[in-house]
């Protein structure tokens, strides 16, 4: 909240044209941002505001061990960073851009930025249950994960404006090690999460399972080798033009970057 950087004042160093002004990632993923977003620190769980001219991500810093939310916002066509203050759970902002989601809590944005820090209420503030993220849905659908209860996840849907009791899902997502840092589509139509199974690339994979005519949901499908390698792959995220996939990356033990690749290989998966 009072920590601010332009990169505006240096030739060499100015951030300008969408997307951080980089150059955009085809087929195989990419480092984004490199010096910029992701440095020497561990940076992850990169997300936009549904305008785009706000880039958010979280970083822990390998000097004090500190994690922070940071941003950096577009002004005048030039990105400017600063700090919302420290990470609470594993951020992700809702589709409309009012709400952004803290795992069990959430902050609603102000005229001013963003309010304190909120609690979900008594169905996902529970002892017994772990969530370090949680995705929400244009339709008020909610996905999260649960570390506390042999990492499952859980999905909780709006019906008549009321929000139904949290309950998990089945086979097709919790199956194997672990499945983790759920992402839903905007408009539901599929989950994108991190898992680790025998049939798996390595660490943790990223896996993709799309809603079926009937509401259910399909089978996992593995994004494949060009995502997935043998480190550990988390924390999926498409931005809100639907063209990017952003996820995590191992680089080396306890570190990680933010990378993107173009989100068309979604379409490739989607059963025909």
């Amino acid at each position: 909240m009072n920590s601010h950087k332009s990169y505006s004042l240096g030739e060499s160093s100015i951030l300008t044209g969408p997307y951080l002004g980089e150059e955009l990632p085809g087929s195989i993923p990419k480092v984004f941002a490199p010096g910029v977003v992701s440095t020497e620190h561990r940076d992850n769980n990169a997300f936009f505001a549904p305008d785009m001219n706000a880039f958010y991500f979280t970083r822990k810093d390998v000097n004090d061990g500190k994690w922070s939310l940071i941003v950096f916002k577009a002004k005048n066509n030039r990105w400017h960073e600063s700090v919302v203050g420290p990470r609470v759970g594993r951020p992700l902002m809702a589709p409309d851009g009012k709400t952004m989601h803290l795992g069990k809590h959430y902050m609603q944005r102000t005229d001013s930025g963003w309010s304190e820090v909120k609690s979900l209420g008594p169905m996902f503030d529970r002892e017994d249950w772990g969530i370090m993220r949680l995705s929400a849905s244009a339709q008020g659908t909610y996905v999260f994960d649960d570390y506390k209860s042999d990492d499952v996840i859980r999905i909780s849907m709006l019906k008549n404006g009321k929000r139904l009791a949290p309950k998990l899902l089945g086979p097709e997502i919790n199956t194997g090690k672990y499945n983790a840092h759920p992402f839903i589509a905007p408009d539901d139509s599929y989950l994108i999460w991190d898992g680790q199974r025998d049939s798996g690339f390595g660490d943790s994979d990223l896996y993709i399972s799309f809603r079926q005519h009937d509401g259910s949901w399909g089978e996992a499908i593995n994004l494949g080798d060009t995502i997935n390698t043998e480190v550990r792959e988390a924390s999926a995220y498409v931005t809100p033009d639907g063209k990017y996939l952003f996820f995590n990356r191992s680089v080396s033990p306890g570190n990680g970057d933010i990378f993107w690749v173009d989100a068309k290989i979604i379409e490739t998966l989607r059963p025909k």
